[in-house]
């Protein structure tokens, strides 16, 4: 009976175990679609209002075209904001957010551009 109950319990453990790490997961996309795609929107709005030019206009075409590309995806807010130093290296460590930010690329790794 101790060699069924043992394994049945260590799987439990487990199951627990990767139900915590996949709601701490959701958790961050959820994080980065709210919080953080709202900075990156007003980042690269200041961006390209502060680079034009002639060769580049950036007009309200060019700002809405770049912002639906950069907040299509979960992946490519998390790339803006690390390209806009919205956040950082420092940053995922400390939120403990390195695994899902390297899970997420796994991911949507379709979508990196």
């Amino acid at each position: 009976m101790e060699f069924i109950a043992l394994p049945a319990l260590a799987l439990l453990i487990w199951l627990a175990w990767q139900l915590y790490r996949a709601k701490r997961f959701t958790q961050f996309k959820n994080l980065l679609n709210s919080d953080i795609k709202a900075k990156v929107i007003i980042a690269i709005t200041n961006d390209l209002t502060e680079h034009r030019c002639e060769q580049f206009p950036n007009n309200q075409a060019h700002i809405d075209a770049t912002i639906f590309y950069w907040t299509q995806y979960p992946i490519r807010i998390l790339q803006a904001a690390l390209k806009y130093e919205i956040i950082d290296k420092q940053w995922l460590q400390d939120t403990k957010n390195v695994r899902n930010s390297q899970h997420l690329m796994h991911l949507q790794r379709q979508y990196l551009n």
